[in-house]
């Protein structure tokens, strides 16, 4: 006895038909990684504590002294997004160490094997590391306002400035995971970010206008891309002039770059 069987073959999507697959593949990576702040809620709160310590203490300092000329901005006010900007860099630039844990748990080399791409990979976990750091904008708003700094409260902004966090963060991320991929080690990782951690930081407009700056320090700002995120950063918080359109085009090239350069390494990372 015989039965006829139809076999139906499905294709692949392909060209633009794959990209909502890809979105859910990125989403349910991100969601993975957010999920873990549920085993430390508390460390949304710990990382408040070195934003407050540098305004409270370093900016009002500084803001008594009169040392940095920066215009008709306090200096409070100048530093704010400078300081959202710092915090926002170190949470990402560890983020690698995070993947080589999942490289040693032999997760990772479970996730390689699934149809989902390296880039949907990184791309959701560069995506969580910026929404951990979007806590950062609302904690140092706050503080800001109950130091008496005047920043915006329109909420259309403040969400901008979320958004310039999370690429920002998306980029640093990547950084993070492509030095992981280089150096496959979490002690050395961990040397490396510490070592480029306040280079990054110190070479950027955070602190102190670009002007005050010597030469050769404002050719290191100029391809840095916390500076650009400061100065989004600035012009959503604080209102100063700045062209948007170079520094969020600047933040997104970074991060799409991060992306590739993070995913093209990764594969070395489970080796």
């Amino acid at each position: 006895m015989s039965a006829d069987t139809t076999i139906t073959l499905i294709r692949a999507p392909r060209g633009w038909r794959r990209f909502p697959g890809i979105a859910n593949r990125i989403g349910a990576f991100a969601l993975v990684e957010l999920q873990k702040l549920r085993h430390d809620r508390t460390e949304l709160f710990t990382r408040m504590v070195q934003p407050a310590l540098w305004l409270l203490i370093f900016g009002q300092t500084f803001s008594r002294l009169d040392v940095i000329d920066t215009g008709d901005v306090p200096y409070l006010a100048f530093l704010a997004p400078g300081i959202i900007a710092q915090s926002a860099l170190f949470i990402s630039i560890f983020y690698g160490i995070q993947i080589i844990w999942d490289r040693d748990a032999g997760i990772l080399a479970k996730l390689m094997v699934t149809p989902a791409p390296p880039t949907a990979l990184i791309t959701g976990k560069a995506f969580a590391a910026g929404v951990r750091s979007v806590v950062q904008v609302i904690g140092v708003v706050a503080l800001a306002y109950l130091l008496g700094v005047h920043m915006t409260v329109n909420p259309l902004r403040i969400l901008g400035a979320m958004g310039v966090v999370v690429l920002g963060s998306a980029f640093f991320a990547c950084l993070s995971m492509s030095l992981a991929g280089l150096v496959r080690n979490r002690d050395r990782l961990m040397g490396i970010g510490q070592a480029i951690t306040m280079p990054l930081f110190f070479a950027s407009n955070a602190l102190y206008p670009v002007e005050l700056m010597p030469q050769w320090l404002r050719w290191l700002s100029a391809i840095n891309p916390l500076s650009y995120e400061v100065n989004a950063l600035r012009g959503l918080l604080i209102g100063t002039p700045t062209n948007a359109v170079l520094d969020v085009t600047v933040l997104v090239v970074a991060a799409v770059l991060g992306v590739v350069t993070a995913a093209a390494l990764l594969r070395r990372l489970v080796r």
